[in-house]
């Protein structure tokens, strides 16, 4: 299935996605209520490669699709920035020579491709989602409106947030922490290998220990790597909090918005 990208009007999808959504919220209301209503999810572009060391690898996109889309059935409006780095990374791109602005604007069209990967995989299981560009390019997505994306997120609909912020030496950390502050997400979920934030690395050190909860300042002065600190200090003073956690986990993005699963928090 594939819905077209034009605007925001109130055909009949918009009045069926209000619709179902009232129902999923009629379902799930003996059951625990999600914690948060309103969600930026965001994902690295190598979560999408699967075993491969480059591209796309489909049957993963597809679910991470299943995950999200589990989530989108609580009721909850999702928001999504995904980085590119499974095709093309600025910084790698600059440190062999090219012209630093002229590879952050190659990354940024890799994250408009992983989006538009996102979105046919979130399409084909019914999720009605729309690409939202900070570089117009409107023959495949829409170009960036603020007003325009949280009445799509009202409608029930996915909003993928692509080309980063549309600057070049800004991360899609940082995009993706400036987007939920504009969209008025309740929280960020930083989607990683690990199930949270450690003090050393997991894969490496047998006795790494995971945070519950760790405080911005914590982030940024002990150099743990949850988010670019360009990232961390925009959700610190929008007071935006970081939930980190595994993707890999089935049914850890639902779980942990239902009060279960494991995770480390970053607030204040």
């Amino acid at each position: 299935m594939r819905e077209g990208q034009s605007g925001g009007g109130e055909g009949g999808e918009g009045r069926k996605g209000e619709a179902d959504r009232e129902g999923v919220r009629g379902e799930i209301a003996g059951e625990v209520a999600p914690k948060y209503r309103r969600v930026m999810l965001k994902i690295s572009g190598e979560a999408l490669m699967g075993d491969q060391g480059y591209g796309l690898h489909p049957p993963t996109v597809a679910r991470i699709a299943r995950e999200v889309k589990a989530v989108h059935d609580m009721g909850v409006e999702i928001s999504m920035v995904i980085g590119g780095g499974n095709i093309f990374r600025g910084l790698q791109g600059s440190a062999q020579g090219m012209e630093r602005t002229t590879a952050d604007y190659m990354g940024m069209l890799a994250t408009v491709m992983n989006a538009l990967a996102m979105q046919s995989a979130l399409e084909s299981l019914g999720v009605f989602t729309r690409v939202i560009s900070a570089i117009p390019m409107d023959q495949i997505c829409e170009p960036y409106i603020r007003r325009r994306a949280v009445r799509h997120l009202e409608k029930g609909r996915v909003c993928i947030f692509a080309a980063g912020t549309g600057n070049p030496y800004f991360t899609t950390d940082t995009a993706a922490t400036l987007r939920a502050s504009e969209m008025a997400c309740e929280v960020i979920f930083k989607a990683t290998k690990v199930d949270g934030v450690y003090d050393k690395d997991p894969a490496k050190f047998a006795d790494a220990r995971r945070y519950e909860q760790v405080s911005y300042d914590d982030v940024l002065g002990k150099r743990l790597g949850v988010m670019d600190a360009t990232a961390i200090a925009l959700a610190r003073d929008n007071n935006l909090p970081i939930i980190v956690f595994s993707l890999d986990e089935p049914g850890g993005f639902r779980g942990i918005l239902a009060g279960e699963g494991t995770c480390t928090k970053v607030s204040g």
